[in-house]
């Protein structure tokens, strides 16, 4: 056997995929809780501890990993306008696996400084002005910067004819400071692929020995990415394909987890008639968004705000004190699960109400409006009505019961009609958890990454 181990430090589970290239299969997966408070090894250890015992000793080959272990890559923010430079940032950093504390637009404010000051990033993107347009913002920010107490990296990625002058000022200072391509060279021109990969760059030469993951300096050598860049590059495969083999076509994929949803659409999203007009920036092709603020348990407050009581109540077919009784519950004991078929009843609902919120805050918009020459249409954000695929990632959806019910959610509804969601779907699970295993896999042999995926991402 030729085996590849596959490894995800997550922040709570580390999980091992083991692939068998010659045979061309998973011969088998295993996860323990990421024990990064003490030794990220020891987790490891666990693991293949129960891989082993399931398959018997495995001679490995090779070995690749990705993490988002000790909450991931912390991400600061600025640009210049918020629907333009400020937003391409946005895209970068999410798109680059990073987790964004905040995204702060125009002039750097003594609240805002605060903020940078206090919140322990582990990096900060500088942005700012399409390339030979407005300085004085992105200069005006670097300086206040370079005279605070942030430590962290800073990734210059703004108007180019500024950027040597930021890079000057913040080194100046003792600043760790890079200078990448400009997010938004132009106005319609939105760049941010360079910026990913520094950002991941910086993940790997960096964040991972800042946060103590380095002790197994062995395996941390075979960290390749961050777990998000991983799962998003394996969605991407499964889309497109590869020259010798079709895949699946556009789709969409939701990660519903304690604390956070992430949701990735890989389509083009463009306009589908030719008196619909697109305003503000062109979201990239393969996009990741990422609500922080809507979790099933840490931030299931946040579904609860987002939503209301009375709207979850109703998805539950009960009473607006029960769904405040079990928010409390879970929100007091993030490990409890449903104990009958209320609590999953109650928790489906809650499911529901965040894979609704998500591809809300993810698809675009259209609003109708009137000319002399007739009714137009204006878009923003990706229209997604003809994706026909959702892949459904993360326990809370993997295991919940009805995922159909759930995955409707995530559709097109009256109740939300300038949506550009899905109007009709299939729904898949990723229910051997491989999506990020599989992303690493695709560096080195995408074709077989694609034949795992289309076999183990199963129609539910």
């Amino acid at each position: 056997m030729n085996v590849s181990l596959l490894i995800d430090f997550g922040s709570t589970y580390t999980k091992l995929v083991a692939v068998d290239s010659d045979a061309r299969e998973i011969i088998g997966t295993a996860q323990s809780p990421t024990t990064v408070e003490t030794d990220i090894g020891n987790g490891l250890l666990n693991a293949r501890m129960q891989l082993e015992n399931a398959v018997g000793a495995i001679k490995i080959a090779s070995i690749r990993a990705c993490s988002s272990a000790a909450g991931g890559l912390r991400i600061i923010v600025s640009g210049l306008v918020e629907e333009l430079t400020a937003k391409a940032a946005r895209l970068a950093a999410l798109g680059g696996g990073g987790k964004i504390l905040k995204v702060l637009s125009r002039k750097i404010t003594n609240a805002d400084l605060e903020f940078i000051e206090s919140a322990q990033a582990d990096l900060f993107l500088l942005t700012g002005g399409t390339d030979g347009g407005e300085e004085k913002c992105i200069l005006y920010n670097a300086k206040l910067l370079a005279e605070s107490n942030l430590s962290c990296p800073i990734l210059i990625a703004g108007n180019r004819n500024a950027a040597d002058e930021c890079y000057a000022i913040l080194t100046g200072a003792g600043k760790q400071a890079q200078i990448c391509p400009n997010v938004l060279p132009k106005l319609d021109e939105l760049n941010i692929r360079p910026v990913q990969d520094q950002i991941r760059k910086t993940f790997l030469t960096q964040i991972v020995h800042a946060k103590g993951l380095s002790r197994m300096e062995s395996i941390m050598e075979d960290i390749a990415m961050p777990t998000p860049v991983s799962v998003l590059k394996a969605l991407t495969l499964l889309a497109n394909g590869t020259s010798e083999t079709p895949g699946f076509g556009p789709l969409i994929a939701i990660d519903l987890g304690g604390a956070t949803t992430d949701v990735y659409s890989i389509a083009d999203g463009m306009p589908m008639t030719t008196n619909t007009f697109l305003k503000g920036l062109i979201d990239p092709t393969e996009k990741r968004t990422v609500e922080g603020d809507i979790g099933m348990r840490i931030n299931i407050h946040g579904i609860l705000d987002a939503v209301g009581a009375d709207r979850i109540a109703q998805i539950a077919e009960t009473s607006s004190e029960e769904v405040r009784n079990w928010a409390a519950s879970v929100g007091n004991r993030h490990e409890q699960i449903p104990r009958n078929d209320f609590e999953k009843r109650l928790d489906r609902a809650f499911a529901s109400a965040a894979v609704q919120t998500a591809t809300i805050r993810h698809a675009g918009t259209i609003e109708e409006t009137y000319t002399p020459t007739g009714p137009i249409f204006i878009q923003e954000g990706k229209d997604l009505r003809t994706v026909r695929k959702i892949i459904f990632i993360g326990g809370a959806l993997i295991h919940a019961a009805e995922p159909q019910k759930i995955a409707a959610f995530g559709t097109y509804s009256k109740e939300f009609p300038k949506s550009l969601r899905p109007q009709q779907v299939e729904l898949y699970t990723d229910k051997k958890y491989i999506l990020s295993a599989m992303g690493l896999l695709s560096e080195t042999d995408p074709e077989l990454a694609l034949h795992i995926m289309k076999k183990e991402i199963i129609h539910a």
